[in-house]
Parts: structure tokens; sequence; C-alpha cells
């Protein structure tokens, strides 16, 4: 009973601090908040990358996604070729080839999950420069230097945003 005539008293801020759920009121100093944010949305949507520049873009991303797909089928015939091989001579091996032989699997079945992951990026990059988005920072939006797209075309978060994704 006393923690029902608590809950009554209580006052809403702290009844929404243990819902979690905030409630948004507008004022006319939070107008231009409001409208600072829509302002960021909008820039959000816009390239930072010059339209001249797309196809250049363009080709370097397709030039490196043909080049990772390559390595990526390479690699896959070469973690394939090792799956046989453990099938067909694991008789009479001793302890050392045995390990060896998982070792080998093991490294070669970790490339091919990188360069899985890297030929998604590449793909994504792709995609993000055909829907004009290519060069804007996903999480916050923010213009990804161009340095940095030079350097790893694959990019879709600015140093910022990257370096806090680390973290986690």
């Amino acid at each position: 009973m006393a923690e029902r005539a608590k809950a009554t008293k209580e006052t809403p801020r702290r009844a929404t601090a243990k819902t979690g759920v905030r409630r948004s009121t507008r004022t006319a100093a939070n107008g231009a908040t409001a409208t600072s944010t829509a302002q960021q949305a909008q820039t959000r949507t816009k390239a930072p990358i010059a339209d001249d520049r797309h196809e250049e873009l363009r080709s370097v991303l397709e030039a490196r996604l043909h080049e990772l797909s390559t390595e990526y089928d390479e690699a896959v015939v070469s973690l394939t070729e090792l799956q046989r091989s453990r099938v067909s001579d694991g008789a009479g091996d001793d302890q050392a080839d045995t390990g060896t032989k998982t070792f080998e699997r093991e490294q070669e079945l970790a490339l091919v999950h990188g360069l899985r992951e890297r030929v998604q990026q590449v793909e994504h990059a792709l995609a993000r420069l055909a829907e004009g988005q290519y060069g804007s920072c996903e999480r916050c939006g923010n213009p990804i230097p161009t340095a940095r797209l030079e350097a790893f075309p694959s990019v879709t978060l600015c140093v910022s945003c990257k370096q806090i994704e680390e973290r986690r």
C-alpha cells in the first residue's frame, strides 16, 4: 500500500525517468533547434562528392570489387582443396600433421571471411554512390574528408564515428 501511495506522489519527471519515455515539448527556443535538425537531415541526403567525380569513384570501386572478388574466389578454391585433403589423407597422420592442417584450414577460413566482408563493404559503397549518399557519414551525416575516401574508398563513417564504433 505504501508503494502505491509513493507511486501516486511521484512527479511526472521521475515517472518519465523510470519508464525511459521522454516527452517532446516545443517552445520558441526549441523551434530553432528543430529547424537546425531539419537542415541537418537535408544535408545528410546531399552527397558531398561532386558529380564529375562520380564516374571516377565508380570505376575505382568497381575495380576494387573485381580485385576482391577474384581474391575471394581463389581463397574459396584453396579452402575447398584443404577440406578435401582433410578427408582424403587423414589416415596415418600424427598429431603434428593434423594440427598443422587444422591451423591451415582455420587460417584460410579467416581469410575467406575477411575477403567476403571487404567485398560487402565495396558493394555497399557502390550502392551508396548510386543513391547519392557516398561521401557522407552513415551515422552523423557529416561529410567524410576526401583524403580518407581516397585512402579507403569503401568507408561509410567519418573518423570520429569510426573511433566511437571501435571503442565498443
